[in-house]
């Protein structure tokens, strides 16, 4: 049986690795006032999310963003909504390897999870400059290479058929009353923003077993390969960190952390550490070799769900994941396509590398499988509008 001591213990252990890894401190900031007519529903000890000034949260505009997100006449051709490459029965994402936008177009990349969107410090997978998500919701309208939900030049179009619908003026005007023609490119960006803010994860039974105090919450498997993920043997926390595990976080009143990206000796085209284009990481951004694959990590809220994996969709299960970089990155017996040269100098130091035996791994898969919080999952399923 764990005792209430390790309960506490974990919880606090997720607070010192936050330190440890450069986010701010996790603290509640009840003294931050909410958005008029706005109350924000958060698992026991998260923090209120940051919102801008120019786009505060109110129950209307949630309501036109989520509408709006589950809507296809919001692409060029009236096909391909947010929600095709964002599932929420698989914690928005899609499911495959590589999204696909309007006309069958295969993104490089794949679909990241917005679990927890709102607390990113960065957004997409290797943009450091992308860091707000009303200007995040512009890349997949308007993205032409490839082109993801097609709106470039197609701008009237699109929002001819917002208009037109029955209920979306009367939505758009109380949402954003100060507008005198409120049903703007800008507001849409400016309602799908507000809406994924409300995406917020925290009922796993870690979760319930941290920080709930429910013993049984988590089983054996589960409470073992916690402690190996908070291991300094693994250091799986040193980037996948913090309430959120993940890279660095944001919130009201915190600190601006700085951006923090990591190479994982997924490829190594060249003996040097290359990544095949156009997925070279921040590299693509800055043209600096000292970025070439470095990628943002994500949370691990809801792993479970958001298979296949990496930046591109190449490893396809968690053991693989796990093996990946127990061998250190690299390894044709656990990603074929990968080259198995030398240790490069691009490849983030952390990675070096560790043993796990078979019922290690069972254990740590076990542990990442109880960060499924099934209610965010089926309350997002219910409210489809």
């Amino acid at each position: 049986m764990v005792r209430t001591g390790t309960l506490v213990v974990a919880a606090l252990m997720l607070l010192v690795v936050a330190c440890d890894t450069g986010q701010p401190r996790l603290e509640r900031t009840d003294r931050d006032p909410p958005a008029a007519g706005f109350v924000w529903q958060l698992p026991q000890g998260f923090p209120t999310p940051r919102v801008p000034p120019d786009n505060p949260m109110t129950p209307v505009k949630v309501a036109l963003g989520r509408r709006l997100f589950h809507d296809p006449r919001l692409s060029g051709d009236g096909t391909v909504a947010c929600v095709s490459c964002h599932d929420p029965a698989r914690a928005y994402t899609d499911g495959r390897a590589r999204a696909v936008g309007i006309h069958g177009n295969i993104h490089p990349r794949s679909s990241m999870s917005l679990t927890n969107v709102a607390y990113n410090a960065t957004l997409g997978w290797d943009d450091p400059a992308l860091t707000r998500l009303e200007d995040q919701a512009r890349v997949p309208l308007f993205n032409t290479q490839p082109p993801e939900m097609g709106v470039t030049g197609r701008e009237a179009d699109v929002m001819a058929r917002i208009k037109g619908d029955d209920r979306y003026p009367a939505l758009f005007s109380e949402a954003f009353p100060e507008d005198k023609n409120p049903v703007t490119v800008r507001n849409v960006t400016y309602a799908l923003a507000a809406f994924e803010r409300t995406l917020i994860s925290g009922d796993s039974p870690y979760d319930r077993w941290a920080y709930g105090g429910e013993v049984g919450a988590l089983g054996p498997d589960a409470r073992a390969g916690a402690r190996l993920f908070f291991s300094r043997r693994l250091s799986c926390f040193r980037c996948h960190a913090g309430f959120n595990f993940s890279g660095p976080v944001v919130y009201a009143g915190s600190a601006e952390p700085a951006a923090r990206f990591h190479n994982t000796g997924l490829y190594n085209e060249d003996g040097r550490g290359a990544y095949p284009a156009p997925n070279t990481g921040v590299h693509r951004h800055s043209g600096r070799d000292a970025d070439m694959g470095k990628f943002r990590a994500p949370t691990l809220r809801n792993i479970a769900l958001t298979a296949p994996y990496m930046h591109d969709g190449s490893v396809t299960t968690l053991e693989a994941v796990l093996d990946h970089y127990a061998v250190g990155g690299r390894s044709r017996n656990v990603i074929p396509h990968i080259s198995t040269s030398p240790k490069d100098a691009v490849t983030d130091s952390m990675i070096t590398g560790f043993e796990l035996t078979p019922k290690e791994r069972r254990q740590l898969v076990a542990f990442l499988h109880a960060l499924t919080d099934a209610s965010f999952v089926r309350e997002a399923l219910e409210n489809i509008p």
